[in-house]
């Protein structure tokens, strides 16, 4: 296979689609760092002279936002959070605010009332601004007492956590300069802990409300290992939509059993991607190993023109072409009908583990040890390289590397004996026709 010349085809055509959103999430990076910083700093100023610190002890709290921009996949590793809080002032009192292009995956969880999201548009500056606002603005209204600020060290949501007037705050605090500065905001502050599960680790924040904020960061909760998992349950009706629509894109797919192979990466961090031709390869063996499986490539709208092509290196009339003729609700009903999903480190591994199709996911500049889907079902591969991982809260999730070989050094044989192994173990426990030829 010429590696280099199909991937002068594929690179300039994904880099293109790709242009808008990548400038987007630098241009919030830079203006996080050099707006953030100095209106953190006079923030917390203003705390120093007109906050009181109030009565010692614990505070009662009645309804509690919780602060989330980014990262859908980081949204279901905050269900046990959520749902802590929902035990502590009841659902109709758990709020959230999101950016408006990951709203998505609170509807599909259904663990907060459509009427309790507040979204912030992000297409430009200016309606960044004005949706941060709002939000604050709402969360007055509602007379929010309690935020949870689970972004990792960000100055943005320090501030809008600040402003919405809450009396208990809860973030992650640099004590001693040990990561971004973004001032003294928080009412409950607590260390960031780089050795603790994401989920576990949302978890503790809401638990902090709990606690006498003067003794913080040190509490003494201990985190449960066995988490409550969400679950995506789709209606007969959208199961049915997507067996239509898998029939209209090849009417041979009958009850077979589907591999999905999820090729790209969140923007955010593009060095998450596995090296794309690595998927073709992946899939002529996994469809030469079952003779009676289809391989489906997904993906996003902007993802669909370089998936397809890779699609089509396949060379086989048993690929399924689904990227960008989705919604992600169908992807999720999608998972429900399929039994393994390849992906990189990125949003569908975790919406997949709120279902019970299994996920093989791959992962460099992070570690699965923090990020990884907590689902049973969920299997991660790391190189575990000397520089991997090589982002986390303290860079602002950046990265000098240009290079990612830490995905690279996943190779091909490790994810085919993987999928393999996790295949022919559904084979032996699955009755029925599922796996007939």
């Amino acid at each position: 296979m010429a590696d280099s010349h199909n991937l002068s085809q594929i690179g300039p055509l994904r880099n293109r689609q790709r242009m808008d959103l990548p400038a987007r999430i630098s241009t919030l990076q830079r203006t996080d760092r050099w707006v953030g910083a100095p209106l953190c700093a006079v923030l917390t100023l203003f705390r120093r002279i007109f906050e009181s610190g109030g009565p010692s002890g614990r505070r009662q709290v009645q309804r509690i936002l919780f602060v989330k921009f980014a990262e859908q996949g980081s949204t279901v590793l905050a269900y046990p959070a959520i749902r802590r809080a929902i035990e502590m002032v009841g659902r109709e009192n758990v709020y959230f605010v999101v950016f408006e292009d990951n709203r998505f995956i609170l509807d599909a969880m259904e663990i907060i009332p459509d009427g309790n999201v507040i979204t912030i548009a992000t297409k430009s500056l200016f309606g960044l601004a004005t949706g941060a606002l709002r939000a604050v603005l709402q969360a007055r209204k509602i007379g929010v007492d309690a935020v949870v600020d689970m972004e990792f060290l960000t100055r943005f949501s320090a501030i809008l956590t600040f402003t919405t007037g809450a009396k208990s705050r809860v973030g992650f605090h640099t004590f001693f300069g040990d990561g971004p500065y973004r001032g003294d905001l928080m009412t409950h502050r607590l260390l960031y802990n780089p050795h603790l599960h994401t989920s576990q680790m949302f978890e503790a924040m809401v638990e902090a409300l709990t606690r006498d904020p003067t003794v913080l960061p040190t509490f003494d909760f201990i985190p449960s290992a066995n988490q409550p998992l969400a679950r995506f349950r789709p209606s007969p009706s959208e199961v049915a939509e997507i067996n239509t629509l898998l029939r209209r894109e090849n009417p041979r797919i009958g009850s077979a059993p589907l591999i999905l192979l999820n090729p790209n990466a969140s923007d955010l961090l593009p060095l998450r991607r596995w090296p794309p031709l690595r998927y073709v390869e992946l899939a002529r063996r996994l469809l030469e190993r079952y003779p009676e499986s289809f391989v489906v490539f997904t993906g996003a709208p902007a993802e669909a023109a370089p998936n397809n092509q890779l699609a089509d290196e396949v060379g086989s009339d048993r690929v399924v072409r689904l990227a960008g003729k989705t919604t992600l609700r169908q992807l999720l009903v999608l998972y429900t009908r399929s039994e393994i999903l390849v992906t990189n480190d990125s949003g569908p591994a975790h919406f997949a583990s709120m279902t019970p199709i299994r996920v093989v996911a791959l992962f460099g500049p992070e570690t699965p040890a923090l990020f990884a889907a907590r689902s049973p079902n969920a299997t991660a591969l790391w190189a575990g390289i000397a520089c991997s991982p090589c982002v986390n809260a303290y860079n602002n999730r950046q990265s000098v590397c240009r290079n990612n070989l830490c995905m690279q050094a996943i190779t091909v044989d490790d994810v085919f004996s993987e999928v393999t192994r996790i295949y022919d173990s559904l084979k032996k426990t699955t009755s029925g026709n599922q796996f007939a030829e």
